[in-house]
């Protein structure tokens, strides 16, 4: 773009191109839930700003997918993947898509999800909403897991249909479709970016994150993210901490003195090749000068998701009461109705999940939720990473995929996912590696390095 060799509006009619040869017909891969009619025309408009004044930063007429409970205030819906929501617009950006459009950035359409970010009802596969049916894994339609909730952005990314999307995660629904599709996502600190706008499950645990095929593309959409939010109170934590360009951590030798720990608790449970894949990334780490230790004890790790239960109805229904009057539903007692009325298609599934969280008081004030609020973080933070890092002395944590989310989800901790390679039959795995609050920095230095030392990432076949 910067020699004139390519345009924006080029670069988005070739993406569209390639959603219409693959999403829907082909393959099939259904990661799309809905095309900007704009994206052409702001493209367009990029190039002529370009031409005019320069290119605004990196991500300058660059089409970037946002996951479908991010709000956009144009031409397209967002629905968390509901049916009850198929006619809601929402009145105005999310912050993240403020901060996309002010950084340049091209927003290409709105990329498909497991329903309402995967706390609907048990049993529900990765990537299936009543809205826009099942994503499929590019690397294995129909075999693979695809992974969720952020699983139309992964599979979008990894088919190629845009060079970068937003997910979102509670509890791994970014670093799980990350992995899945031979990605590198990253799970920020709570409140390195703002919530606002963005259809909630927990606030305590909520965030986005960008998902692209490179560290360097993440820590480049990373930075135009950030920022101070008024609407957020979350986000005046990261005054101080946040940058606005990450880039500077893209080092070759970020491994090198670094201290890194595994707990193999985490490791369970993984066939025999993802675990060889697993202990190659160490012994790949520790020939590039890191100090593995390994194994270490994360000394607790909560397993009790009563506080997403709590916080799910207090934010569902403040997000719902604002959308327009037309729209069926404006709280989660008025969902689970409307699912009822419409269960067949609506229902495919169930909704265990927004029961059980419907039957909660929808006030924070319950006991039994204060008192799960203060025992993740003492359990998560204090007596977990926060201790098992002091311990070792620890630059960051090692896990496979998404495994070990949880702990860090509670924790309110970033945590970043790069390949790490492929089982025999192309089954994509990755490396996690989690640190302390807003330790960004440090693990883009370590993903960064263990990229370019592997390069293991490539293309899936969709011919």
């Amino acid at each position: 773009m910067e020699e004139g060799e390519l345009t924006s509006f080029q670069l988005t009619k070739l993406y569209l191109e390639r959603i219409a040869k693959y999403d829907k017909q082909g393959l099939m891969i259904n990661a799309i839930a809905e095309i900007n009619p704009d994206a052409l025309h702001i493209a367009e408009a990029l190039d002529q700003e370009r031409g005019l004044r320069g290119a605004r930063g990196p991500l300058h007429g660059i089409p970037i997918l946002v996951k479908d409970n991010i709000d956009t205030g144009d031409h397209m819906h967002t629905t968390a993947g509901s049916i009850a929501l198929e006619n809601h617009y929402a009145k105005e950006d999310a912050f993240v898509a403020k901060q996309l459009r002010a950084a340049g950035a091209v927003i290409l359409g709105k990329a498909n999800l497991t329903e309402w970010a995967n706390f609907m009802t048990e049993g529900m596969p990765n990537g299936y909403s009543s809205r826009a049916g099942q994503v499929l894994n590019p690397y294995g339609p129909g075999k693979f897991d695809v992974g969720g909730s952020s699983s139309g952005p992964g599979a979008a990314v990894a088919s190629g249909f845009a060079t970068g999307s937003i997910g979102t995660e509670t509890s791994g629904s970014i670093l799980s479709p990350a992995s899945s599709n031979s990605l590198v996502g990253i799970k920020p600190t709570v409140g390195l970016i703002s919530r606002t706008g963005i259809i909630p499950i927990a606030h305590s645990q909520d965030t986005a994150g960008p998902m692209t095929t490179t560290v360097t593309d993440a820590a480049i959409v990373l930075g135009a993210l950030t920022g101070i939010d008024i609407k957020d109170p979350a986000t005046s934590i990261s005054e101080g901490q946040a940058l606005t360009d990450y880039t500077k951590h893209l080092v070759l030798e970020g491994l090198n003195g670094a201290k890194i720990g595994v707990d193999r608790t985490y490791l369970e449970g993984l066939e025999d090749e993802e675990l060889t894949l697993v202990n190659q990334a160490i012994a790949d780490l520790t020939k590039s000068g890191a100090t593995v230790t390994d194994p270490v004890k994360i000394k607790t790790n909560p397993t009790d998701y009563s506080v997403l239960f709590h916080e799910f109805k207090v934010d569902l229904n403040a997000y719902l009461s604002n959308v327009a009057s037309q729209v069926p539903v404006h709280s989660l007692t008025e969902l689970i109705q409307y699912n009822e009325q419409h269960k067949d298609k609506a229902l495919v599934y169930g909704q265990t999940l927004l029961t059980e969280s419907d039957n909660t008081s929808g006030t924070l004030t319950d006991p039994a939720y204060i008192h799960a609020r203060l025992s993740d973080l003492q359990l998560s933070r204090t007596e977990g990473i926060d201790a098992v890092m002091y311990e070792h002395q620890l630059d960051a944590l090692l896990f496979v995929n998404n495994f070990g989310a949880g702990i860090a989800a509670k924790a309110g901790y970033p945590s970043i996912t790069v390949p790490a390679g492929y089982t025999s039959d192309g089954k994509p795995v990755g490396i996690t590696f989690t640190g302390k609050a807003f330790s960004e920095g440090k693990l883009l230095e370590l993903a960064y390095a263990y990229e370019q030392i592997t390069m293991h990432r490539r293309q899936p076949n969709l011919s």
